[in-house]
């Protein structure tokens, strides 16, 4: 089987060393699947290979270690020599630079954004990203505006405004980092909110009230001696002319009731929109 062989001294490439593995792709492209090929496939992959470093070199200092991006840069490679086709005339590295710088550029798209960024955001980031910076170097460093970057860009005043806004989404922020000007150390997890177990209890409290007033006659002066005039159940009952532990069931009988009435109520009220849609969704199919 022919080795790889070094391309001849006075061939020129950008690539100094870049092997010619003319004779293997096409042994390659002759080939069956099977071992013999799979192995030639992998000699012509380790011939490539330093030429994947190099391009993933390129990458280095944003973010990520040059030790992933390499193994990055070699999938790529190996889905390049794969896909090529030696028929079609052109040579082998004009087909895997691009394929290689390409899945380089998907892997910082797809893993290396702070937050979840739809693609055409992400791609809408660069253009004013491109653009707000030669347009720098013309203004005399000053800042374009939105409408100079859009005419610029050839995008929407709204396009620009959107990505302006993904300029920030590459990276967050941590939560115990200190905000500027502080220095008491005081950071961006103290600025944040908690809940605040009152407002439940003002829903629960006027979700009560039509219930509250449906109740028996009996039923609710017994809750209201209780709860509203602090009264025992032993006074209660002997108020009535009952007995305190019929006191005692009725008051439980009567909160356990109003209590699931009123998570039920709750729970219709947080589900009726997701409802909604699907009746909508259902409408929009039959039409």
């Amino acid at each position: 089987m022919t080795p790889v062989r070094a391309r001849a001294k006075h061939a020129r490439h950008p690539h100094d060393d870049a092997p010619d593995t003319t004779a293997e792709f096409q042994r390659i492209a002759e080939l069956p699947d099977g071992p013999e090929r799979e192995e030639l496939r992998q000699r012509v992959v380790r011939a490539w290979m330093p030429m994947a470093e190099r391009l993933a070199r390129h990458f280095r200092n944003r973010g990520e270690s040059l030790e992933d991006l390499e193994q990055v840069a070699a999938l790529g490679l190996v889905k390049a020599v794969t896909r090529y086709d030696p028929a079609r005339g052109s040579a082998f590295e004009s087909f895997a630079v691009p394929t290689i710088v390409g899945e380089i550029k998907r892997h910082f798209r797809d893993h290396m954004w702070g937050l979840h960024v739809p693609r055409r955001v992400q791609e809408l980031r660069n253009r004013v990203r491109a653009s707000s910076r030669q347009l720098s170097h013309s203004l005399d460093g000053r800042t374009p505006g939105v409408r100079e970057i859009a005419e610029h860009s050839g995008l929407t005043e709204e396009e620009v405004r959107i990505g302006s806004e993904a300029l920030e989404s590459y990276s967050t922020l941590s939560l115990d980092a200190e905000l500027p000007g502080a220095d008491d150390g005081y950071a961006l997890v103290d600025t944040l909110g908690s809940a605040e177990p009152g407002f439940d209890l003002v829903v629960y409290r006027e979700s009560l009230k039509p219930r509250l007033r449906n109740l028996p006659e009996r039923e609710r002066k017994i809750l209201y001696l209780r709860f509203f005039c602090d009264m025992t159940q032993s006074r209660i009952a002997e108020q009535l002319g009952i007995s305190q532990m019929h006191v005692s069931r009725l008051i439980s009988r009567t909160c356990n009731r109003l209590h699931a009435e009123v998570e039920a109520d709750l729970e219709r009220e947080q589900t009726a929109p997701e409802n909604e849609r699907e009746r909508a969704y259902a409408g929009s199919r039959a039409a």
